[in-house]
């Protein structure tokens, strides 16, 4: 059966207006539509975009598609057209929007949807690379308005600048988790961490009766989000909620399976760990 997805990739749009950079932003739209796919099991096969922009800079264009395609290549899909609409009286100076739209394809059978998840399976996270494409809103509001920095300066213990750390793109984990599936791990569950974080992903794809348990401190938080809690000064539920806090992507999967699985992510240089388990309860997310 086929399935599809569109996204964009938001706020962080600004960020790459004001740092004049355009070259990761075309991966992130292609991350945010091929993971959401992958969520159900699906291979993505085509990918399309759209771009409105305030007047075509051939330059910003290339840069921007040349990204879209390196993000095709890496979730092995082809990019099969596109649209680019001027709209001078609609975008500001130096401007543009993003949409993309993938279409992927998985056997009826196949189809993962969460149904099976029991209680006493094991849940794993996968590592992020940073914020990805969520967040901005609060982020951008920490670094730029509160602490008014800007995207050359330095972040304070990081030995990077605002916008390399914020422009980083979004894994796409296509490939390792394909990998798994075509290897026969029965995966029960997955989730793509975006906006709302674990507590509003997770529960999507639980059925009832069942809750995730997550323990905090099972894998490494990468330092960009430590940074902005504490110089933003915001609630740790608060930040559980709206970045993904070094989780992109998540498998639920049978608890004998979870060490087989662990290892085979490990070999494909993909960082993942143990992060909690699932709980006889009200569908959501407890953390301890």
């Amino acid at each position: 059966m086929f399935l599809a997805s569109t996204d964009g990739v938001g706020s962080k749009l600004r960020v790459a207006f004001l740092a004049g950079r355009h070259d990761t932003i075309g991966i992130d739209l292609v991350a945010m539509g091929v993971n959401d796919l992958l969520v159900h099991g699906a291979e993505p096969l085509v990918f399309l975009d759209y771009i409105g922009i305030n007047r075509v800079v051939p330059r910003t264009v290339e840069t921007v598609v040349r990204g879209i395609a390196a993000g095709c290549r890496e979730a092995g899909c082809a990019l099969i057209g596109g649209e680019i609409a001027e709209l001078p009286d609609f975008y500001a100076a130096g401007e543009y929007d993003l949409a993309g739209f993938a279409l992927g394809v998985v056997e009826r059978s196949r189809l993962i949807d969460g149904r099976g998840v029991r209680p006493g399976d094991a849940v794993i996270g996968l590592l992020s690379n940073g914020l990805h494409s969520n967040g901005y809103s609060l982020a951008r509001k920490v670094v730029f308005e509160r602490l008014r920095l800007r995207v050359r300066d330095r972040i304070p213990g990081l030995n990077r600048t605002v916008g390399r750390e914020l422009l980083r793109p979004t894994r796409i984990y296509v490939k390792p988790v394909l990998a798994l599936l075509r290897a026969g791990v029965p995966i029960r569950a997955m989730a793509h961490i975006t906006g709302g974080g674990l507590t509003g992903n997770l529960p999507r794809v639980l059925p009832a009766g069942c809750r995730a348990v997550i323990d905090r401190g099972t894998w490494p938080v990468s330092e960009v989000f430590r940074w902005l809690q504490g110089r933003g000064r915001i609630d740790e539920a608060e930040m559980f909620r709206v970045f993904n806090m070094g989780i992109g992507f998540v498998l639920v999967v049978p608890p004998l399976h979870a060490a087989p699985v662990l290892a085979r992510l490990w070999r494909l240089q993909t960082p993942a760990f143990q992060i909690g388990e699932i709980r006889r309860g009200g569908r959501g997310v407890k953390y301890r």
